[in-house]
């Protein structure tokens, strides 16, 4: 498993302490079974609406993955740094690109009901059409640095430095980098 996806390693976890079988959680997550098999042995970095999806049909919250020691009470962290990153592919199949590096704010807090990050978002290395994703919840984004691109629905939205959006993702939505490396802080919340 590579350094930079521990998710997998958590995925199976909880699919074998549900006495899943990985054919199950696919159905279940409305995935394929190469995705799972893939994510549980490090070979793919994870898209954010699959993993979502797959929490969801574990009965875990998103930041059940990303974990490490739960506090119940409140988790600082200094200057928006944290050493806590979770690389989501994005756009890309290879477990060495990442487009969006998501650094956990609050990856040690117990039961949470959102995820607050700010991701480096890295440009598209391609001009292939942008592939839109949905997924239960809602989010909050706030642009940090850079220009973002936000295709929700049928509309797209460009958005600089200190311009925020909040929608409600079941709408299909992608968000990347308009032009250069980007930066935002994001809220995530998925009812469970």
């Amino acid at each position: 498993m590579t350094e930079k996806n521990s998710v997998g390693e958590k995925i199976r976890q909880f699919r074998e302490s549900h006495e899943m079988s990985v054919e199950e959680l696919a159905k279940e997550s409305q995935s394929s079974v190469e995705l799972i098999e893939k994510l549980e042995a490090g070979e793919l970095i994870p898209s954010l609406t699959p993993l979502l999806k797959i929490a969801r049909a574990l009965g875990v919250r998103l930041g059940t993955f990303l974990d490490d020691a739960p506090q119940t009470g409140p988790v600082v962290v200094r200057n928006g740094a944290s050493d806590n990153v979770v690389r989501f592919s994005g756009k890309s199949k290879s477990s060495e690109e990442s487009a969006l590096d998501f650094h956990s704010l609050a990856a040690d807090k117990q039961a949470r009901n959102m995820e607050p990050f700010i991701i480096d978002v890295h440009p598209f290395k391609n001009d292939e059409e942008h592939e839109l994703s949905s997924h239960e919840g809602e989010e909050f984004i706030y642009i940090l640095e850079g220009n973002i691109e936000v295709i929700y629905g049928n509309e797209t939205y460009t958005l600089t430095v200190g311009d925020s959006i909040y929608y409600d993702s079941v709408v299909p939505h992608d968000v990347h980098a308009a032009g250069t490396e980007a930066k935002i802080l994001a809220v995530v919340y998925t009812p469970i």
